[in-house]
């Protein structure tokens, strides 16, 4: 009898752990400042041409997949990039891989690669990963100019979502394998993965056993999400970002067998050997929209969007990778 209470008393915690536990802290932003103002338009703008204009995007889909990808090309395009591209095929198509390059000003054989997935698992795909990919193509835009020692190579990957999901048809991880046999000396990788859906009401977030315990209640952050190897990078964003926004931020470093933690190109570049953080609104432990056809632009918060891209953005610019 005492096991058995023993046994249902874990269980129990596990259950309630998945919640988090952190009822207080701070509320999103309910309007953008004013110098955000556009950058949240125009962020708007990108998930709505990517999930409502073209939508589903895939190898099934194969239209809208390249479709997707003239979008983000003419984009980068009109930035004053040159756009680079990394062909292969996937299920017998011919797919892509979108690279452009900011080369530093003195350190430039270093890497910092920022990257989001363009493609879709059969939905509209607004969070995912539409806002990841309108969050790289306003990084790429706004960084232009800016000073940076190292060089940043921001680059748009197919193929995340299943059935490539962890295979070698991955966009990232073609991307990551030709990167380390080439030697190219990849400092860090800043993977965007869904980061738009946002909300300041109680018990809108979840997590993996035991991990609510000690995280909010309140799905109103974003997090950073890293490996042991990556701990010192993920440090080191978490602290420059603060520098560069008031936004909510969290932050993990675990084991990559927790669900969720490898859910993303981050994987790609981790299996590389390379240093790497995914940076999220983590997904299916907040978003009910997950992979469902309701996951459209109408419900993302734009203004907690431009609060990320504003704090990623300064923290790009300070960034010392080797802190």
């Amino acid at each position: 009898m005492l096991a058995l209470i023993i046994f249902i008393s874990v269980l129990l915690a596990m259950f309630l752990s998945t919640y988090g536990w952190r009822f207080w802290g701070q509320a999103i932003p309910t309007a953008a400042q004013p110098q955000e103002t556009q950058l949240s338009k125009r962020l708007q703008t990108h998930v709505y041409k990517l999930s409502h204009d073209i939508g589903d995007r895939s190898v099934y889909k194969y239209d809208q997949l390249n479709q997707a990808a003239d979008y983000i090309t003419e984009q980068l395009k009109s930035y004053g990039y040159n756009v680079e591209f990394q062909h292969y095929t996937a299920l017998n198509k011919f797919v892509k891989n979108i690279i452009v390059s900011k080369p530093g000003e003195t350190n430039s054989k270093d890497v910092i690669v920022v990257g989001a997935h363009y493609d879709t698992c059969d939905n509209p795909g607004a969070d995912d990963n539409a806002s990841a990919v309108a969050g790289l193509l306003e990084l790429a835009h706004t960084l232009k100019n800016q000073h940076t020692p190292y060089t940043i190579k921001f680059v748009a990957f197919t193929c995340e979502e299943p059935p490539f999901f962890k295979t070698n048809q991955m966009g990232s991880r073609v991307y990551a394998k030709a990167a380390k046999e080439k030697g190219e000396n990849i400092k860090a990788a800043f993977i965007l993965e869904m980061i738009g859906y946002y909300s300041n009401q109680s018990n809108t977030q979840r997590y993996p056993p035991l991990f609510g315990f000690f995280y909010p209640n309140k799905g109103n952050f974003i997090s950073i999400v890293g490996n042991f190897k990556s701990r010192r990078l993920v440090k080191n964003i978490v602290s420059l970002f603060k520098n560069h926004s008031t936004f909510p931020i969290e932050s993990i470093v675990t084991f990559p067998f927790v669900p969720g933690v490898d859910f993303s190109d981050n994987w790609s570049f981790w299996k590389a050997g390379y240093p790497a953080i995914m940076i999220t609104d983590t997904a299916f432990y907040r978003n009910p929209n997950y992979h469902r056809s309701t996951d459209t632009h109408e419900k993302l918060d734009y203004t907690s969007m431009a609060e990320v891209i504003k704090g990623l953005r300064g923290a790009l610019t300070q960034l010392d990778y080797n802190r």
